[in-house]
């Protein structure tokens, strides 16, 4: 029989071919696979990353004029921190050129005036010499430059980024994280060979996982896609999608996406991401202001951030961070032993306090809240909107001082009362404070601070519900005044007279027993004196006199939407309400009858530059201009002559009308014809401050004001213009009757047109008639 040949073998070498293609194809389809997956992850979650982050809060603009001390260096600056950069680059808030002594300003289509407002500052001296506008040509004697950014919006994560462009990027700090970080990261494509051996001899060394080889792209491929885990599949992972990142973006791109996204520690509650942020977290600096051993310190901690949070309280952490980085600089060549040594010397303080909170963290909270009206969080923590505010910082600083001050005047007055309570016992809070600014003919914020201490006192005073006191009294003599265009009525005249004395007074069933500040009272007094004195007794007569529902009926016309009941008590302030509220009712005196909503918001764009929200102007008649301006002039008289006298003699010297209040608390509020200013000043657990309004409050108002009136932009306070319909006479003070040549004493009053005296003088008669 014939034996089965034996079947054909296939050659190994067949074999090996055959497997190594499958093999190879397999590969390829794992690579294919991994970079399609990816690509879908890099736009799901980098698609417009680079220019892409939280809702950025706005000043309104700030106005520059000619004349005005100021630094071309500050200018610069300025502008870098509101978006704009020296080159022409996409997303740009504009483009800023220093030449000399001249600096060409050129808003984009992203900044607050759209691609207008091209401007050219030639400075000589230390201040602006000319402005020039570059769209027309003119001369200018003042301009708006862009708005300043206040602060980045922060969701529950409570992180904070400010991010810097790759062109703007200063060299030294770029220098000290590529020598700290990834040296050869402009030369290797996304991993670094060199580097990956060096790790694995010094790992082999040592017999332990010690020398990490991440490049940079790797670590924005970490950041965003994959978990911190130490493992090798993460690992092979996070080389491939660095590939792809090189590919996807430019060095410059990655770079930029890396320096402001790096986590670099907690500063308060607040975790810090990029080094535009750190630069202002650890040394309260603008990134490009940073010297070269603040430089490297930021650059020491990125791979330990937790361990120098708190390197404002432990020197030689933060000296070992820095020398670790001047050294690796020093390695690279990029300085010599001696550029070291000056390095040690330069200044190097962390900043200690709180951090994150806003100058204007009330503003920015109140403001938020409303914006979450309109827009939902997440689409305000990715956006990047730009969210134009009303707020004016020079004026948000200077109340911010004026309160700082102001309060510790207060708690000097009161530190026998502290003492006191603690030698019983009993707690001994802190008064608080709020200060409200408002534009009186827009009705918008220029500048809010809600407590003594944003970082510590989270409570918005300037939202919170008070007894107003002597501070509504000018909301009676309104209504006491309107009866004069009444028709057929008897009409109350700024002379028509009160008798001040202790009185009691009958209401619903209940007795009422006023009483003057100071057990004082005075007989006989016009209305005028009685508000200039803040007369308690005599302004409840008037309400009665005219009827507490027209009071009411008008405090509600001009916005003041609290439970006010028609009572005796109303007359005196006894209804709460809020200093806002308060703000928004004298925009009627100081607007002449016209009363303007409170707005915060001048406007949102989105990240191209589109309008996505505008704040629109709503002023409502609610009063008399006659009536508006008799009471402004009456509250002249209370600044220049009457309870609020103080406020001159602490050197205020604008023309200005204002109303002191004491409940248990202390009020002032003032307007001059540009700016009205509210301050409350009182505990939170409501028990009596023991200072009158002009003691507490008053103080407050003239610091704030005196420096609001040095600014330009509300240096031009006007006297108050009498409008149509008003006359001006010289009457004698002690008759109320036209005066004559021999009257002895003159005063000017004001009157609605008809409602002046018509007979002259009697007990001093002109006889010079006769002769």
């Amino acid at each position: 029989m014939r034996k089965n040949s034996p079947g054909r073998r296939i050659p190994v070498s067949t074999i090996a071919l055959v497997s190594s293609g499958v093999l190879a194809l397999l590969v390829v389809g794992a690579l294919g696979y991994y970079y399609l997956q990816f690509s879908r992850l890099i736009d799901a979650r980098l698609s417009g990353k680079l220019l892409r982050g939280a809702s950025r809060i706005y000043t309104c603009p700030k106005r520059i004029s000619v004349g005005e001390t100021l630094e071309p260096a500050w200018v610069l600056r300025y502008l870098q921190n509101s978006g704009y950069s020296a080159e022409n680059s996409a997303g740009a808030t504009g483009q800023i050129k220093l030449l000399d002594s001249l600096i060409e300003i050129r808003p984009s289509a992203y900044s607050f005036f759209a691609g207008k407002n091209a401007l050219q500052i030639r400075f000589l001296r230390h201040r602006i010499a000319q402005i020039k506008s570059l769209d027309s040509g003119a001369n200018l004697i003042s301009a708006e430059i862009e708005p300043e950014l206040i602060t980045e919006l922060f969701g529950a994560a409570r992180e904070k980024r400010r991010p810097i462009k790759f062109e703007d990027f200063p060299k030294n700090l770029m220098s000290a994280i590529l020598s700290a970080e990834d040296k050869r990261f402009f030369e290797h494509p996304g991993f670094d060979p060199i580097r990956i051996m060096g790790a694995a001899w010094a790992d082999l060394r040592r017999g332990e996982k010690a020398q990490g080889a991440s490049t940079i792209t790797m670590q924005v491929a970490r950041s965003f896609f994959f978990s911190t885990r130490r493992e090798w599949r993460r690992k092979i992972k996070e080389t491939f999608m660095a590939l792809i990142l090189e590919k996807r973006f430019s060095k410059g791109q990655i770079f930029e996406l890396y320096a402001n996204e790096v986590y670099l520690g907690n500063r308060g509650s607040f975790a810090i991401h990029g080094f535009g942020e750190a630069a202002q977290a650890y040394f309260g600096k603008d990134v490009r202001d940073l010297n070269i051993a603040q430089t490297c310190f930021l650059a020491g901690i990125i791979r330990a951030p937790n361990r120098y949070s708190s390197a404002d309280r432990n020197a030689d952490r933060a000296a070992e961070a820095r020398d670790r980085v001047l050294q690796m600089m020093a390695d690279n060549g990029l300085l010599n032993t001696e550029q070291i040594r000056q390095a040690k010397k330069l200044p190097f303080q962390i900043i200690g306090g709180a951090y994150g909170v806003s100058l204007a963290g009330h503003f920015v909270d109140m403001l938020k809240d409303d914006l979450l009206d309109r827009f939902s969080e997440p689409e305000l923590n990715s956006q990047n909107y730009r969210i134009y505010t009303t707020l004016d910082s020079d004026l948000q600083l200077a109340a911010t001082a004026a309160v700082d001050w102001g309060l510790r005047n207060v708690d000097a007055q009161l530190e026998k009362k502290y003492a006191l309570w603690r030698k019983r016992g009993e707690e001994a809070p802190l008064p608080q404070s709020a200060l409200v600014a408002i534009n009186p003919s827009t009705g918008e914020i220029k500048a809010l601070v809600g407590s003594r201490d944003y970082a510590q006192y989270q409570l918005n005073h300037a939202l919170a519900k008070r007894q107003p006191g002597s501070v509504f009294k000018p909301f009676v003599y309104a209504a006491a005044l309107e009866t004069a265009l009444d028709e057929g009525g008897s009409a109350l005249t700024p002379i028509s007279t009160v008798v001040d004395e202790p009185t009691t007074f009958n209401f619903d069933g209940k007795e009422y027993t006023p009483n003057n500040y100071g057990q004082e009272f005075h007989g006989t007094v016009t209305l005028r004196d009685a508000l200039v004195r803040s007369l308690n007794v005599a302004t409840v007569k008037v309400a009665q006199e005219i009827g507490y529902g027209r009071i009411v009926a008008l405090a509600k016309r001009l916005g003041l939407t609290s439970d006010i009941q028609a009572t005796p008590a109303m007359a005196l302030g006894a209804y709460e309400l809020t200093p806002l509220e308060v703000a928004a009712g004298y925009t009627a005196f100081a607007n002449y009858g016209l009363r303007c909503e409170i707005a915060s918001l001048k406007r949102v764009a989105s990240q191209s530059g589109d309008l996505l929200q505008k704040s629109v102007l709503v002023k409502k008649a609610v009063l008399d201009p006659r009536i508006a301006y008799m009471i402004t002039n009456i509250l002249e008289d209370v600044i220049n002559r009457g309870t609020g006298a103080g406020v001159r003699t602490r050197g205020f010297r604008a023309p200005a009308a204002g109303k002191t209040g004491t409940s248990r608390d202390g009020w002032f509020v003032g307007y001059t014809t540009n700016l009205i200013c509210v301050v409350w000043v009182g505990f939170d657990d409501n028990r009596e401050l023991g200072l009158s309004g002009a003691n507490s409050a008053g103080p407050i108002w003239a610091e704030f004001m005196k420096k609001a009136v040095a600014l330009p932009e509300f240096s031009n306070t006007q006297e108050f213009e009498r409008p149509e319909g008003v006359v001006s006479v010289t009457i004698d003070p002690e008759t109320w009757q036209l005066a004559n040549p021999q009257c002895p004493a003159l005063r000017e009053e004001v009157f609605i047109a008809g409602t002046e005296p018509t007979e002259s003088c009697m007990l001093h008669p002109d006889n010079s008639a006769e002769k």
